[in-house]
């Protein structure tokens, strides 16, 4: 008897200590949490779809939609720079008319109107052809009053820049390859002091160069301006209207 009485004592005492332990091992019970309860504890920050906003797209400096659109905004702008570029070559005609004058920023500033690889040396409309090779003329005299901007009427290399280059006065020749073909331009009888580039020297199609001018054999402000293709003499007038953008 006194053997079973220990023996409950015993398991009394086992299950009042192990009941509290097994009951304080229990989860708790969960509590709702929001958000940003749950951002807090987790020292996160959380993104709610809801509030998550797109960036604007952007389409660019046309606000066009459409290809044909585009395009024709693309050609109203390059007719505009076109236009702008004769206005500029006109202004600085019509105040170097007097003749000569240096090459002042504006003046490398300008560029010939039209585009491709083949330009007009002069800005069309300011000029007149008064005669074309023959008779010994190896060129074209384009007529136009003293100070008119002469542009480059091919890319290349500038071959000679020269004050005094003989019967040409002040004159500019340049060497080009035009498809597939070597073309040579050259530019005389410039105003002393108004040649806007130097022997060696990469230019880009209607590159403004220099100012029509009365030096070395010539008779009158004028353009002399000849055109050899493949080593060949051409007549330039004729080439320029055939090949000219």
């Amino acid at each position: 008897m006194r053997t079973i009485a220990i023996l409950g004592a015993v398991g009394a005492l086992v299950a009042g200590v192990a009941l509290p332990a097994l009951a304080s091992s229990k989860p708790a019970p969960a509590q709702a949490a929001t958000l940003q309860q749950m951002a807090f504890d987790d020292a996160q920050s959380l993104v709610v779809a809801s509030e998550a906003t797109s960036a604007p797209l952007e389409r660019g400096t046309y606000s066009a939609t459409t290809p044909d659109e585009i395009a024709k905004k693309k050609a109203e702008e390059a007719a505009k720079k076109r236009a702008a570029a004769a206005a500029a070559a006109a202004r600085v005609a019509a105040s170097t008319r007097t003749g000569g004058g240096s090459v002042s920023d504006a003046d490398l500033r300008l560029i010939s109107a039209g585009s491709g690889a083949i330009r007009y040396p002069l800005a069309q409309g300011s000029y007149y052809v008064s005669r074309t090779v023959g008779g010994g003329h190896e060129g074209a005299d384009m007529v136009a009053p003293a100070g008119s901007p002469i542009f480059a009427a091919t890319g290349g290399v500038v071959r000679v820049s020269s004050e005094s280059f003989g019967a040409y006065g002040v004159a500019v020749v340049i060497d080009s390859v035009v498809g597939g073909k070597r073309v040579s331009t050259t530019y005389a009888h410039m105003t002393n002091g108004t040649r806007a580039v130097q022997a060696g020297q990469t230019v880009e199609p209607g590159q403004f160069i220099g100012k029509v001018g009365n030096t070395g054999r010539s008779f009158g402000a004028h353009l002399h301006f000849e055109v050899r293709v493949n080593g060949s003499l051409v007549e330039p007038i004729g080439w320029l209207r055939a090949n000219a953008g």
